[in-house]
């Protein structure tokens, strides 16, 4: 007699982050599973090699002597032409390491603790009390605009809430026009982005010559950064720190609600930490990291030549560890490789899970809350949800 074994269905979070997956990039996100379903190095013409392995992943991001940011295919393709040569994100070697050692006392503990109790107060304050009124509350709308705070923040502007929603807005037009497997821009698209980044960032050019330590420009002159340094860096900050508060917090309450543990987060004697990092090994930030190989090496085996293109599938290689559980600690190769990892590894880090922490908090100040609704939002660059509705849940 033979019997047979059936799959067990997926999880209610598992079919949703598959929505919410395909639906920002129908195409690219069964394309970069069926690849590395054929081994954790496959060579891809048009593409380049693409690393779904861990250990291999962190491997290449810490080898900056063979692996750069600045060759053909790298991020380099993709920023310089829109944000200068000299930020972060399309440098390496001693300058890389130069700017990042002044850009370090940005982001210290204090800092970004301070600046999100500052410009996501009113806010975060308007959360809370809608959900003690017994409203519905769209949490995508309330990233959105928090966003927009810090962005105000970041470049100078005036915290003046009818500002925010336009901020995030204009910063999301730079990002909507990335695509997973594209190197670049096109000639329109760069236009366009410097067009927005330079009306984003002029504000951030008269708060430099101002100085002093209550704004994000006056803190990077007094860090001493050139005026042309700082308005790259603030420009970084923007298009890289913009989509990842939008995206990710409502997927953590998402997660937190269909893996039932959100009571848990709404716990104030809790350590929310330990589900947020699941959360973001599930979700993954950066779910793809692109470098240019600049002297000839092997990934695992497979060899490659100056000028190849490495694709690091982050989300897969995180996926690999299995299932949400956050009880689990996280292996070594992985811990943390959705913010990068070696001299890259993602200097606003701190500001990000400062941000995540207050919205988390404001959202569960309440009480505890319940997913009416979400709809995955549609060709995005980070995959996310368009709408995500919440409401205090009933007593009975």
């Amino acid at each position: 007699m033979t019997t047979t074994t059936t799959a067990a269905p997926p999880a209610t979070w598992e079919r949703w982050e598959h929505r919410v997956q395909t639906a920002a990039h129908p195409v690219a996100y069964r394309l970069l599973r069926a690849i590395a379903a054929r081994g954790p190095v496959v060579r891809v013409p048009r593409v380049g090699v693409v690393v779904s392995d861990a250990a291999l992943a962190r491997d290449v991001l810490c080898d900056t002597e063979h692996f750069t940011k600045t060759g053909p295919g790298s991020p380099s393709d993709l920023w310089t032409p829109v944000l200068g040569p000299s930020v972060l994100l399309n440098m390496e070697g001693p300058d890389h390491a130069a700017l990042r050692r002044r850009l370090s006392g940005l982001f210290t503990p204090g800092y970004v603790t301070a600046l999100c109790a500052r410009v996501l107060a009113q806010p975060l304050d308007a959360l809370t009390g809608r959900l003690r009124a017994g409203e519905q509350v769209d949490l995508v709308r309330v990233a959105q605009i928090c966003a927009g705070a810090a962005i105000c923040a970041i470049v100078g502007m005036p915290a003046e809430p009818g500002r925010f929603g336009g901020a995030h807005a204009e910063a999301s037009e730079v990002t909507r026009s990335v695509r997973l497997w594209r190197s670049g821009m096109t000639g329109p698209q760069v236009a366009r982005a410097r067009e927005v980044l330079g009306r984003l960032t002029a504000s951030a050019v008269t708060a430099y010559r101002q100085g002093g330590e209550t704004t994000l420009p006056g803190r990077l002159r007094e860090l001493g950064l050139t005026e042309q340094e700082a308005r790259g860096a603030v420009g970084a900050f923007l298009l890289t720190g913009t989509e990842t508060l939008v995206s990710f917090i409502p997927r953590l309450i998402a997660l937190g609600h269909d893996t039932g543990r959100l009571d848990r987060l709404a716990d104030p004697a809790a350590d929310p930490d330990p589900v947020i990092e699941e959360a973001l090994r599930i979700t993954v930030p950066s779910p793809v990291m692109l470098r240019s190989v600049a002297r000839a090496a092997r990934i695992g085996g497979v060899p490659v030549a100056p000028g190849d293109r490495v694709v690091v599938a982050t989300l897969l290689c995180a996926r690999a560890h299995g299932p949400f559980a956050p009880e689990r600690p996280h292996p070594p190769e992985l811990r943390r490789l959705w913010f990068g990892a070696g001299p890259h590894f993602c200097l606003g880090m701190p500001l990000a899970m400062a941000q995540i922490r207050a919205v988390l908090a404001a959202a569960l100040a309440a009480g505890p809350v319940t997913v009416t609704g979400r709809r995955p939002a549609r060709n995005v660059l980070i995959p996310g949800y368009a709408r995500l509705n919440i409401e205090l849940r009933s007593a009975s």
